[in-house]
């Protein structure tokens, strides 16, 4: 247990310090290579990679329709039902999110309008790893449909000789989304930038990965132009702040769903209750002996703290400092303190909202800024798919009164030409 104001400012900094994410010069100059093989050499090097790191005797790249149809079968019942639940859900949320154009007069004659169009193509990113994520497909492909967008390509790694994971097939059918890719790591992300004989080229990636992924998205964003990506991704990360009467074995168990997710996850406990704290690191040590993730979880432990603070209204403003990507407030009262919450990524509120809630079936998206994003990104959402741009329609006698505004401007600026294309529009009024 740390007491908070028993620290000094530097050791307060330092329990709020990230582990630092892997971007060494090594992991660039191998990244950098991938990029102009697949520049090079296309599906022959996304192939090459399948066996090269994800141990594929016999790889191929696109899924066939047949498969991305028939994938329910594959599927127990309960399964099938929850990914169409939390389908439901997601896409109920997202729904709401649809963009309405604006149009209004700024002054009289001056029409200016707010057009929202979604961008035409999407690429999908999701990370293999130990497991396949049909929940990652969910949060990315239902905004993707709901855009409209034209392309949409969702690519993602198998591991040896295995198929791939049927779940991600059948969550991808319900978004639409026809075109799967079994390539995975920095290799897909430049194929989807770049384009290949199999895999189109996006105007935007979506998706968490690892290091050479997020090295990648970063290398390609400033190269290929046209080409954007969602937001920088780090390890998963929860805060949680709770009063003297929260439970201890909920507060253990949500620390520890976010770091069974990775050696380099951080969770961090806000609580006003020595007890509470107390109570919790005991279930802790309880709760990791049944995990099959026991090891990774054990070793984000040792990047996270159990912080005793002297009030809650404290707690909430070491966590704006913090900017957490889940924020819990396991609070017997916590709306009249919701306005307080400040630089978080997804907030859930009350004893029994869990933060697996979010990742899976609430309805609102688990794509999150990390790594203190939270402070200038958002949550995914519908809008991420889309662009917008202006529109401006001017008569004779608008230009008229708005020259009043711009000539003084432009001549302020020293920008004569400016100045000139509405003269020359107000000679032509005169001559009329």
């Amino acid at each position: 247990m740390i007491r908070w104001n028993e620290e000094s400012p530097k050791t307060q900094q330092a329990l709020l310090t990230r582990p630092a994410v892997m971007a060494s010069k090594t992991i660039q100059n191998s990244v950098q290579q991938i990029i102009e093989e697949v520049t090079c050499e296309g599906d022959a090097a996304l192939l090459k990679y399948a066996e090269l790191y994800d141990k594929r005797s016999n790889p191929r790249l696109v899924v066939p329709q047949e498969e991305i149809d028939n994938s329910a079968q594959q599927l127990s019942l309960e399964l099938k039902e929850a990914i169409e639940q939390a389908y439901a859900n997601v896409k109920t949320f997202h729904q709401a999110q649809q963009p309405k154009d604006i149009k209004l007069t700024t002054s009289p004659g001056v029409e200016c309008e707010l057009k929202y169009q979604a961008i035409d193509a999407i690429g999908l990113y999701i990370p293999g790893g130990s497991a396949p994520l049909p929940s990652s497909v969910l949060m990315q492909g239902v905004c993707a449909q709901l855009s409209g967008a034209k392309t949409v390509v969702l690519c993602t790694p198998v591991n040896g000789d295995n198929c791939i994971a049927p779940a991600i097939l059948y969550a991808a059918k319900l978004c639409g989304i026809s075109k799967v890719v079994e390539s995975g790591g920095a290799g897909a992300i430049a194929a989807m930038a770049i384009g290949t004989q199999s895999v189109p080229k996006v105007n935007k990636v979506f998706g968490p990965g690892n290091s050479y992924v997020t090295m990648a998205k970063q290398l390609l964003s400033q190269s290929q132009t046209g080409f954007a990506i969602d937001m920088p991704a780090g390890p998963s990360e929860v805060l949680i702040i709770a009063d003297e009467r929260a439970n201890p074995e909920f507060i253990a168990a949500d620390l520890l769903s976010q770091a069974e997710h990775g050696c380099d996850s951080q969770v961090i406990l806000l609580c006003n209750s020595e007890s509470v704290i107390e109570q919790t690191q005991r279930a802790l040590d309880a709760q990791l002996q049944v995990l099959p993730r026991r090891d990774i979880a054990q070793a984000a432990m040792a990047n996270s703290a159990l912080i005793l603070v002297d009030s809650i209204e404290l707690a909430f403003e070491i966590s704006a400092q913090y900017g957490p990507e889940h924020l819990i407030l396991q609070l017997a009262e916590a709306a009249p303190y919701l306005p307080q919450v400040k630089n978080a990524g997804s907030v859930f509120v009350g004893d029994y909202t869990p933060e697996s809630a979010g990742d899976y079936a609430s309805g609102t998206n688990h794509v999150l800024p990390t790594y203190g994003y939270s402070k200038v990104y958002s949550s995914l959402n519908l809008l991420d798919f889309y662009r917008t741009y202006t529109v401006q329609s001017i008569t004779p006698q608008g230009l008229k009164n708005l020259s009043r505004a711009i000539l003084p401007l432009a001549d302020a600026e020293g920008l004569d030409a400016h100045a000139n294309a509405v003269k020359i529009r107000l000679e032509a009024m005169k001559n009329d």
